[in-house]
């Protein structure tokens, strides 16, 4: 059992899990920029360590800082809450090389899902079904190329995660090189990556999540799912728990999937695997 645990974060998500940790009976670290000296989350930890200047990139988002402050405070483990560096697999190593436990799936999770175009060659390959698409990204497509390559499919997007971010959605042929360059955009500006990838576009969604958790001895179980599909600009507003007017057969079909999911990339912790079923009557999934 640890007994000491620093959170590579701020704020509200800091302070509930303080909260958690004291009820464990933890000795909990809190990380500071110079902008949040007085912050609260630095007052109710138990000890709390400066991590460098207000800029995020040189304090919150800084590794090595991070790695430091958790070898000066004696902190056994790290939690990065959500956001800053909550995905990166880089982080999750580095606690790991430094003999801290990262709260979180192991490095070569988070690797196997940060692109998601390795994410569904793997998957596919795994026998989960995935939206068709183009086989690989891009940089430097033509809409010619595109329109070779990928037919039948209307939506561009980045390969990376980015809650939704770049997307663009195709619904005639003219609109397609406006809706490229338009993406490449952003992803060059929001991810420093300008590849895309070509999806189909499915115009009445149903968004379905489902709940896992694994832990290190081999063990993985779903909490079953929910509908997230009331959403403004690719953002859930409300989630729907278990998910309404779903087949039997289907709704067991998606939790078995979520857990192939999750063996797949050999997930520890609590995650979520996200689904989309085609068309209102939700007969059939991608």
């Amino acid at each position: 059992m640890i007994n000491s645990l620093l959170v590579a974060n701020r704020g509200e998500i800091a302070c509930r899990i303080f909260r958690t940790a004291r009820r464990l009976g933890l000795r909990t670290i809190a990380v500071f920029s110079d902008a949040d000296a007085g912050a609260r989350h630095v007052r109710e930890a138990d000890e709390a360590v400066r991590i460098g200047p207000a800029a995020a990139r040189d304090s919150y988002l800084s590794i090595g800082r991070l790695i430091e402050a958790a070898r000066a405070s004696g902190a056994q483990a790290i939690h990065p809450g959500y956001g800053f560096l909550s995905e990166n697999a880089q982080f999750a190593q580095a606690c790991a090389d430094a003999g801290r436990i990262f709260v979180g799936p192991p490095a070569a999770a988070i690797a196997a899902m940060a692109s998601k175009i390795v994410a569904k060659t793997r998957m596919r390959a795994a026998g989960v079904p995935v939206l068709p698409g183009t086989p690989a990204p891009s940089r430097t497509w033509s809409t010619s190329r595109a329109r070779r390559s990928a037919p039948g499919c209307r939506s561009s997007s980045n390969p990376r995660r980015g809650g939704g971010k770049g997307m663009q959605i195709v619904r005639d042929p003219s609109g397609l090189a406006p809706a490229l360059a338009a993406a490449r955009r952003l992803a060059e500006s929001a991810f420093g990556d300008g590849a895309l990838l070509l999806e189909r576009y499915l115009p009445e969604p149903r968004h379905i999540e489902v709940q896992v958790f694994a832990d290190r001895q081999g063990n993985f179980v779903h909490l079953g799912e929910r509908d997230c599909s009331t959403q403004r600009r690719h953002q859930k507003l409300i989630e729907e728990a278990p998910a309404p007017a779903l087949p039997e057969e289907l709704r067991g079909r998606l939790r078995a999937a979520a857990l192939v999911v999750a063996r797949e990339i050999g997930y520890v912790s609590a995650g979520t695997v996200e689904f989309l079923l085609d068309g209102a009557s939700s007969t059939s999934w991608k």
